[in-house]
């Protein structure tokens, strides 16, 4: 694996402003777009430092955190929300907004154009994987930090940044920690869905069991929009494979629920008959869009590509088609439940969705890709000497429990807890409770 190099970097701190118990501090630098070329073109990345009031921030160890995704920036808490409380208590936290994400350079339909055609459009979003975040990282942090090594807090897909930071740069790691993010080593992309339906399907039994009665209701918005696809707000073509997209909901601890309140009251009814109402329709737009994050449509099967000579070809889509439960047309012609899809990228995202519409081709041709390079490396993890530990959601419906666990025994001295009181989003909805017990493992207090 290249080693991680650090480039000079500019930064700038604006003014400070307060929440209730916190002191924040915007923070702006500019990095090179592909860390290999530092003096190619840049681009800005912005993050947010977090300091509890009262508290003398020189006094403090600086905590990196990176927020899940690909293609999310950090979350906009206010005040000292879930794992914050116990974060600050001791540390200097960054939330970073990371490359393409936030208020850091966007990548979007409307910007990505400035790159030139689908082919420049691509290769700019090559640099936007795990290995240029933590380079990102390492770059900016001897500006923050002095040059001391910092704590890392990933979530999701920041675990798989955070495991990419152990092999390629732990000297910028005093302790790494990592939340339903520990990522198959080695696993293609399409081996990563094949471990995947199965767990959404569970996800689709439970929800069903709980709630019997969204059966019937599932199965006839299905049927209404295979009759009759719905513009939704913006111009999103709501088709009965998008509707399926709202099973990415059933991953998340309230999200079974969420789902059953969206299904209850669909339907209205019209002078030409019942419809799907605009209270429906409206929400169901705020869960499908990503035009607030169509960075996560476009790199999400790239963030699993590792075999230079093999392109990764619309990996959910192949796998789905061995699974026939998940094939509205195939379930509506019997009568069974319709399962609802999960953390899955599929063509007609970009045909459906106004905010990737324009982008199609962009990622047909970056899916076709080949030359990716290795994201872990795995020599260097046997032997690591950075504490280490990672929170393992029993039957995590994004990420493996085998494949994460198969991952904690390729790193040395990585200690894990596996939980089944969390769904993926243990962090937040467990609040402060989650980060203590990660700190408490590293430090051995535990």
């Amino acid at each position: 694996m290249t080693p991680v190099n650090p480039v000079p970097a500019e930064s700038a701190a604006t003014g400070s402003y307060r929440q209730p118990g916190v002191v924040l501090t915007d923070h702006h630098f500019t990095v090179p777009l592909d860390h290999a070329r530092p003096d190619g073109e840049r681009i800005e990345l912005y993050a947010r430092e977090l300091v509890a009031t009262g508290k003398d921030p020189e006094s403090l160890p600086w905590l990196l955190y990176l927020e899940g995704g690909p293609g999310f920036g950090a979350r906009r808490f206010v005040g000292r929300q879930a794992w914050l409380e116990r974060a600050l208590a001791e540390y200097r936290v960054l939330l970073l907004d990371q490359r393409g994400t936030g208020r850091s350079t966007p990548v979007n339909r409307q910007t990505l154009p400035l790159r030139g055609g689908p082919a420049q459009q691509a290769e700019y979003l090559a640099h936007f994987r795990a290995d240029s975040i933590v380079r990102d990282a390492e770059t900016i942090r001897p500006l923050l930090t002095g040059g001391a090594p910092w704590t890392v807090l990933g979530q999701s897909f920041g675990g798989f940044c955070v495991t990419h930071y152990l092999g390629a740069a732990p000297e910028g790691l005093a302790a790494a920690l990592i939340t339903g993010g520990l990522p198959s080593l080695d696993a293609t992309a399409a081996e990563v869905y094949e471990a995947a339906y199965p767990r959404i399907e569970r996800k689709n039994r439970a929800h069903y069991a709980r709630y019997p009665m969204d059966v019937e209701r599932a199965r006839r918005i299905a049927a209404h929009l295979v009759e009759h696809p719905a513009e939704l707000p913006g111009g999103y073509l709501l088709t009965a494979e998008a509707f399926q997209s709202l099973g990415l909901l059933l991953g998340v601890s309230d999200g079974s629920h969420q789902l059953h309140y969206l299904l209850e009251d669909a339907f209205v009814p019209t002078p030409a008959g019942p419809a799907l109402s605009d209270a429906f329709l409206e929400a169901v737009h705020a869960q499908l869009s990503f035009a607030g994050h169509p960075l996560y449509a476009l790199v999400h099967e790239a963030i699993y590509a590792q075999d230079p000579g093999a392109p990764i070809g619309w990996a959910a889509e192949r796998v789905r088609s061995g699974h026939p439960r998940f094939d509205a047309a195939k379930t509506l012609a019997g009568a069974e439940p319709l399962y609802f899809t999960g953390e899955t990228i599929h063509p007609w995202h970009f045909e459906c969705d106004p905010a990737l519409a324009p982008l199609r081709e962009t990622a047909e041709l970056l899916l076709a890709r080949t030359g990716w390079t290795p994201l872990y490396d795995r020599a260097r993890l046997a032997v690591n000497e950075v504490p280490v530990a990672a929170a393992v959601y029993h039957d995590d419906m994004y990420v493996d429990t085998a494949h994460s666990l198969a991952t904690a025994r390729a790193i040395r001295g990585l200690k894990t807890w596996v939980t089944d009181e969390f769904e993926h989003d243990g962090v937040r909805a467990g609040g402060p409770r989650v980060l203590d017990r990660l700190l408490a493992l590293v430090r051995d207090e535990v």
